[in-house]
């Protein structure tokens, strides 16, 4: 890679070198939002509720796949961060080549599972009969894209390994434009419909794709050989024992979320409405967190890569005060002007718009006071994935299943609908808790067996 690309995080400032970063990766992760927030707004007010419902009604499912993907190729850059912070470019080199094969048959096996599952789970969450086609449609063409997605996630978890968070940036600045520009064309011009959406989505994802791949072969630093792609018994186990549990940990969080879409299914399409605008707006929510978390994974990995052990906790500390600081500003911009970005998904009749819009509002205030403690959970989960623990960031996964399904379950039978946006905000603060004492107590653990190690010598 060339150097004024990567990022070294083993010596300097750790707030400078998160900064440095993780703004980026926040840039790319807006635009990301802004072409996802364009397809909502167009099929809102170009097409109406009932498509807007239609889309939102496969969120959850959406997501799973999205998650899974993610988890996946997230699990596979915890080694290439470790060797990169080590300097063993000859491992990092084996090491990406093998997950890229791996990535391409876990793609194709998704792709079918995905594809069989869609129609069966839709059917389970109770999604009503007037948006159902219109929700298929969309979710298949969706799913038609796993392969191209999944060769993102891995081409861009890879640069952020090596601490190139400008390279993933700019692909998602040109994949927007291009979403942009085609969700108007086949929404607005062309009467696609959601469809249009859908395939404007997939191909800014190609773009994406090959941007990725233009630029770590333009890089330099790397000269794959076939050998490199060679799937081997001890690296495979080694790569799926770092990303299995954290795209377990996504598919039970999305599991949840698809049970929380059961009850607000019954809520009729109103309340899907309103609650899909303020989940769009959920990305904007987490995009922050989402970019430190990328930053503290590969901080930690490459200081653990390179034994700097004492640079944890400076980088923790640094990592906890800039995420909770941007939480804090994020969730007063939505307290202030959360009405006013909700309005542009929302179309319709007057009385649809108002009763839409009253969902869309208290389900953002709900998240917007309790988003710290969502920031929190990305400071601790990733920093125990940076030091190649998988396990508990599962755990948390599956603490949050059990949190979200629990409250939306039982809080709905005695406070309505209320019940579903405490589901949500219940599920981060177990799973900080859960994520936070966990990482204390292991390093605690690894500075007593640090002075060990030093009597020792």
């Amino acid at each position: 890679m060339k150097k004024e690309k990567t990022i070294n995080m083993t010596k300097g400032n750790p707030y400078k070198l998160l900064l440095q970063f993780a703004l980026p990766l926040m840039l790319g992760n807006i635009f990301q939002q802004m072409y996802t927030l364009v397809d909502t707004m167009v099929v809102g007010k170009g097409i109406g509720v009932d498509a807007l419902a239609a889309v939102g009604a496969s969120d959850w499912l959406n997501w799973m796949s999205l998650g899974i993907l993610a988890g996946i190729a997230q699990g596979f850059s915890i080694p290439m961060a470790q060797e990169f912070g080590a300097g063993h470019k000859e491992k990092l080199k084996k090491t990406i080549g093998s997950a890229i094969s791996l990535a391409g048959i876990c793609a194709v096996v998704l792709l079918l599972v995905f594809q069989m599952i869609a129609r069966p789970i839709l059917h389970l969450l109770q999604t009503p009969d007037e948006i159902l086609p219109t929700a298929m449609l969309y979710i298949r063409i969706f799913f038609a894209g796993i392969p191209v997605t999944m060769t993102y996630n891995v081409l861009a978890a890879t640069l952020r390994s090596m601490g190139d968070g400008k390279t993933p940036l700019y692909a998602m600045i040109t994949a927007s434009i291009t979403n942009i520009v085609l969700d108007v064309l086949f929404v607005m011009v062309l009467p696609f419909g959601v469809a249009g959406a859908a395939v404007a989505t997939l191909v800014a994802q190609v773009v994406a794709a090959v941007f990725c791949y233009v630029q770590l072969n333009r890089s330099g630093g790397f000269r794959f050989c076939r050998a490199d792609f060679r799937l081997e018994k001890k690296m495979v186990w080694k790569l799926l024992k770092l990303s299995l549990p954290l795209a377990f940990q996504n598919a039970i969080i999305a599991v949840g979320g698809m049970i929380v879409q059961f009850v607000v299914n019954g809520f009729g399409v109103l309340f899907i409405a309103g609650y899909t605008a303020t989940n769009k707006l959920y990305g904007l929510l987490e995009m922050a967190a989402v970019s430190f978390g990328y930053a503290i994974s590969t901080y930690v990995g490459q200081n653990v890569g390179a034994g700097e052990e004492k640079r944890l906790k400076s980088g923790h500390i640094a990592a906890l005060v800039v995420s909770l600081a941007t939480s804090f500003l994020i969730s007063a911009c939505m307290l202030l002007f959360g009405k006013l970005f909700i309005g542009l998904f929302l179309s319709g009749t007057p009385e649809e718009i108002v009763a839409a819009g009253e969902v869309a509002y208290r389900y953002l205030v709900f998240m917007s006071l309790a988003l710290p403690a969502l920031y929190l959970l990305y400071v601790y989960r990733s920093a125990l994935q940076g030091m190649g623990n998988t396990f508990i960031p599962m755990l948390s996964g599956i603490l949050e299943f059990f949190m979200r399904t629990g409250a939306v379950l039982g809080l709905t039978a005695w406070i309505g609908s209320d019940g579903i946006f405490w589901a949500e905000i219940s599920a981060w603060m177990g799973a900080a808790v859960l994520l936070g004492i966990s990482y204390y107590r292991i390093m605690v653990k690894r500075k007593s067996l640090m002075k060990e190690a030093g009597n020792e010598g």
